[in-house]
């Protein structure tokens, strides 16, 4: 189910759950390991590290008559102490460190993160892949706040002849940049893009113009292939090449390129299943013509091996996680069986899609170990037909009220404003039934073009109009005006930073009505009228804020709002006095305390 929002790190955190991170140099088709569990568990020769790049520090091989000294080898580096910009992971031989030949060739797979905390499931699905190519290969992960003439410099540090890009809508602009750059320092490099946002409408796009090829489709097995031709010197003699699909069997899995440093500090992305059988037109998963489950032994035996490395953090990027209710039962059984305080387990569900048994078993999991992905998008019949989705709305909100009833999960349901046919009227109607189904959040996402997706076949009946600049978010429609998107922009922002964010969870509830659309609206046009702000507003702020917001349009809900309120920021355990804040939208009259000071300034000067 396609999510969006409006920050580039929420983009990327969405877009994976919607395009698959696994999408980087293009849509990796699924994929099962070769070698069990048993057989990784007794190879001693392969780990893998994040080091930080050196003049000392280059990629190492395994060739036999080069053999690199001791004091060459990293460590280990550890997020806190390293240049969090970027990651590099090598593989290094325990038992024999040797460096690669002067002749030999190297690769770069690199890519631009929204945040340190994202690691790049693609990149290491193609790392998994490159078979004898794998020592001549380095992943590196930037985040995209890092200038691209320090990713440049980074990059060609490691004198690689060719080097993939994984783009996305998060990071085009920022990638165009490092590859234009790249080039022109360095044009005898080969560029290799590929990933969801340069497989559709490839011809057109400013980076593939600067790039020397771009591959589309399942790229697993074609940009190993790729590698070899240039490396052979039988380069293929067009720009732009087609992946073609790879059988599940003949694609090896990337877990085990996850580091020590990777499961402490940042976030796993798994999946037993790619592809999905819906046809919601705003998703690129809708051009999926199934979904197809890995072998789930070879899948637990996975999982087994990252938990027994002490792995506790898994995002499943599965766009229909129970599907198949046998299979989910048996992979929620197998954590549920090794169940520990800091097991948190992320899946994306089908919310009319939850049966006895499912459920039961549900609500054997403890506090703080389940998040639920939960798209929604409309309650709207007609533009549900719009984007060929299909939704039972009754049993949804049916299993939404039982699972905060009966579940400790955590519940994230998703909306997405500009659909076409939709009106301001339909949405709101949609939100005030969701908000009353009581999830813990609700992700008001903005659609975006994205390429490829049947959307498009939309534009003209509907009018839609978007951004010509990434993230490609829709300006106005037939229905919509740019105006009321703005609101709704707003709206959502300020949603996020209040109604999301958890931290007025004792004020909201006392603030909004049975209207809870109009209410926040009434919020959210009062703060921008009187801030100009929708970013940048510190939290005591926005607590004051929130307050004399109240005051101003409920003014019946003020006093009990305060006490809520009170509460609230006590929680926030921040360092100013409740007593200190200006709750008050009307001007208040001066304080006794202030004329005290005043007092004794006068007997002072007397």
């Amino acid at each position: 189910m396609a999510k969006t929002s409006q920050t580039k790190a929420q983009i990327q955190t969405i877009l994976l759950n919607n395009l698959g991170n696994h999408s980087i140099i293009a849509a990796i088709s699924s994929k099962v390991v070769k070698s069990s569990m048993a057989e990784q568990k007794s190879n001693p020769e392969l780990t893998i590290k994040q080091v930080v790049l050196t003049e000392d520090n280059i990629p190492v091989s395994t060739f036999p008559d080069l053999v690199k000294p001791e004091s060459l080898i990293a460590e280990p580096t550890k997020p806190d102490s390293m240049n969090k910009g970027t990651l590099v992971t090598q593989a290094v031989s325990q038992q024999s460190s040797k460096v690669i030949a002067k002749t030999s060739p190297k690769i770069v797979l690199a890519t631009l993160n929204a945040r340190f905390f994202h690691t790049s499931f693609g990149l290491r699905y193609l790392y998994a892949n490159l078979k004898e190519l794998q020592q001549y290969c380095e992943i590196k992960e930037f985040i995209i706040q890092t200038r691209a003439l320090d990713i440049v410099e980074q990059i060609l540090a490691s004198k690689p002849d060719i080097v993939g890009f994984g783009v996305y809508i998060w990071n085009i602009v920022e990638t165009t940049a490092v590859v234009n750059l790249l080039k022109v320092i360095a044009p005898e490099i080969k560029v290799v893009l590929g990933g969801p946002e340069v497989s559709y409408e490839t011809e057109h796009q400013a980076i593939v113009a600067c790039a020397d090829y771009v591959l589309t489709g399942p790229a697993d097995v074609s940009f190993y292939q790729l590698c070899k031709d240039i490396i052979n010197k039988t380069p293929p003699d067009k720009k732009i090449l087609s992946s073609k699909p790879v059988a599940l069997e003949d694609i090896a899995l990337p877990y085990e390129y996850y580091t020590d440093e990777d499961l402490k500090h940042r976030l796993l992305y798994v999946e037993a299943s790619r592809g999905c059988p819906f046809k919601c037109e705003f998703c690129l998963s809708s051009l999926d013509k199934t979904s197809t489950p890995f072998e789930l032994t070879v899948f637990l035996e996975q999982m087994e091996i990252l938990y027994q490395r002490g792995a506790r953090n898994f995002k499943f990027i599965d766009r229909t996680f129970n599907l198949n209710i046998n299979t989910t039962m048996q992979i929620m059984q197998f954590f549920l069986d090794r169940m520990t305080d800091d097991l948190y387990l992320h899946f994306e569900v089908v919310p009319d899609h939850l049966p006895r048994k499912l459920k039961a078993l549900l609500a054997q999991f403890p506090q703080g170990s389940l998040q639920f992905e939960i798209g929604i998008q409309t309650f709207n019949v007609e533009v549900q037909k719009n984007i060929s989705r299909k939704q039972n709305n009754a049993k949804s909100k049916e299993n939404l009220i039982w699972l905060k009833d009966n579940t400790n999960a955590h519940i994230h349901a998703d909306l997405i404003f500009g659909l076409p046919g939709e009106t301001f009227e339909t949405f709101k109607d949609s939100f005030n039934q969701l908000y009353h189904c009581r999830p813990h959040e609700i992700q008001m996402g903005i659609l975006k073009r994205l390429k490829g997706s049947p959307i498009i076949r939309h534009t003209e009946a509907f009018d839609l109009r978007f951004n010509p600049l990434p993230p490609f978010d829709i300006l106005s429609t037939d229905r919509v005006s740019f105006t009321t998107m703005q609101r709704i922009n707003r709206f959502a922002r300020y949603w996020d930073m209040i109604g999301n964010s958890g931290r007025f969870k004792h004020a909201l509830p006392h603030i909004l009505s049975d209207e809870p659309f109009d209410d926040f609206m009434a919020i959210t046009e009062w703060i921008f009228n009187k801030t100009g702000q929708i970013h940048k507003i510190n939290l005591k702020k926005l607590f004051e804020l929130i307050s004399q917001a109240v005051e101003a349009l409920f003014p019946e809900k003020h006093q009990l709002v305060i006490e809520k309120i009170e509460i609230d920021y006590k929680a926030a355990k921040l360092k100013s006095l409740f007593s200190g804040l200006n709750l008050y939208a009307v001007p208040q009259v001066a304080t006794l305390s202030k004329n005290k000071a005043l007092k004794r300034q006068q007997q002072h000067m007397s």
